[in-house]
């Protein structure tokens, strides 16, 4: 039997505490936090989505970063592993649009007792209020941590401390400086699943404007490099929304000044087919000025913009409008263009990007190559997924995988 320390009682820290605790061990789980779980709480709008109902295939296709490292783990605790797992724990389950996996209470407090219950049923102690401050690793036989009350010896340490995005809730970018004091390699961090800012000037009546359907498109240098169909919604500062929020994981090492985004109103229509039912809606409105005659195929907010960005005036009657500015009109809806792009504060991103080199790490076990005992799981790693589920999973399998090996 081992002595084991867990730093962080999030997902990650939750299951690996639970998994290794179930192997026989004495495990202790320090927080800085007065309760477990306190990302899990936020996330998914407090409704919390818990993974994604697809197979580990489907999962690794939505990995952003780390997608090799990911195997191993993926289908020794699968999404339908870890479905299986909460409703055993007694929490019921619902699968929505997208294969998005939810308690079906639609509260994610019930996520984190699930959690709770499989610990303390394996017999974890909790340390809330004591934040890890130091891991010493040139101990001769095992790991002292520190904390601002106490020093303890363990055999073995597996660090879930997250990353920096939304810092209120603990993830302060412990678990990189543990990494480093220790000899690892720690890269560096980036917003993911973030809003995207953009020149809103004119835009303002779009605050608020949730758009579906749309297809959103990042050209660099005006070529296209990365494009999502979806949901996305205009905010004060730009654009946000689940297309967004991918949007955003793929273009955080890109160089922002070179980005803009286009927006197609209408993906299921081709220019031709668009100009055709442009057509047939200006032959019922042909006495209408043109900004009371796009009502039936856009939204009403934005309309205007639409109409500055393609050159042609609001009073301009229907009747009077040229077969140019009809063209201008299609190519606009077509590609509603966003400039000056650029991501908003890693503190405001889902997730970290960067972290944890995974070189360092055995991506069987998520032990330290370098520091045998030494453990990394979740978010602190150099990992993360699209939105959708998928980056819990990562904190669920990796737990698993750590927890197991001990």
């Amino acid at each position: 039997m081992s002595k084991v320390a867990v730093i962080g009682a999030g997902a990650a820290g939750l299951m690996a505490a639970y998994v290794a605790a179930k192997n026989g061990n004495e495990v202790v789980v320090f927080d800085k936090n007065e309760k477990a779980g306190k990302k899990i709480y936020i996330t998914g709008k407090g409704r919390c989505n818990v993974t994604n109902n697809t197979t580990p295939e489907g999962f690794l296709d939505n990995v952003v970063h780390g997608r090799k490292f990911l195997i191993s783990s993926i289908y020794a605790f699968s999404p339908a592993r870890t479905i299986q797992f909460l409703e055993e724990g007694g929490l019921p389950l619902k699968t929505e649009r997208g294969n998005r996996v939810f308690p079906a209470s639609d509260k994610a407090s019930d996520v984190t007792k699930c959690l709770e219950r499989y610990c303390k049923n394996a017999n974890v102690i909790f340390r809330f209020l004591e934040g890890v401050t130091e891991i010493l690793c040139d101990t001769s036989r095992d790991f002292l941590v520190r904390t601002h009350k106490d020093a303890l010896h363990f055999d073995k340490v597996i660090v879930c401390t997250g990353g920096v995005s939304y810092p209120a809730t603990g993830s302060t970018g412990d678990g990189y400086k543990f990494a480093e004091s220790c000899g690892l390699r720690v890269n560096p961090l980036r917003p993911a699943l973030c809003g995207i800012a953009c020149d809103m000037n004119g835009l303002g009546e779009l605050q608020g404007l949730q758009l579906k359907n749309v297809h959103v498109s990042a050209l660099q240098n005006g070529r296209p490099i990365h494009g999502f169909f979806g949901e996305m919604l205009f905010t004060h500062f730009g654009v946000s929304g689940p297309i967004i929020l991918s949007l955003s994981s793929l273009l955080n090492e890109a160089p922002m000044r070179d980005v803009t985004l286009w927006i197609d109103l209408k993906p299921a229509l081709d220019e031709t087919v668009l100009d055709k039912r442009l057509l047939r809606d200006f032959e019922t409105r042909k006495n209408k000025k043109i900004v009371n005659a796009l009502d039936a195929l856009l939204p009403k907010s934005i309309i205007v913009p639409v109409l500055v960005r393609a050159g042609i005036s609001s009073e301009t009657p229907v009747n009077n409008l040229t077969k140019e500015q009809r063209a201008s009109l299609i190519k606009t809806i077509k590609a509603f263009p966003l400039h000056n792009c650029k991501l908003r504060p890693i503190e405001e991103g889902i997730v970290t990007a960067g972290g944890v080199d995974l070189k360092e790490i055995n991506p069987k076990t998520m032990e330290s190559k370098k520091v045998p005992g030494l453990f990394f799981c979740g978010e602190v790693l150099d990992l993360d997924a699209l939105t959708g589920g998928f980056n819990l999973q990562i904190a669920f399998s990796t737990g698993y995988a750590a927890g197991n090996s001990i």
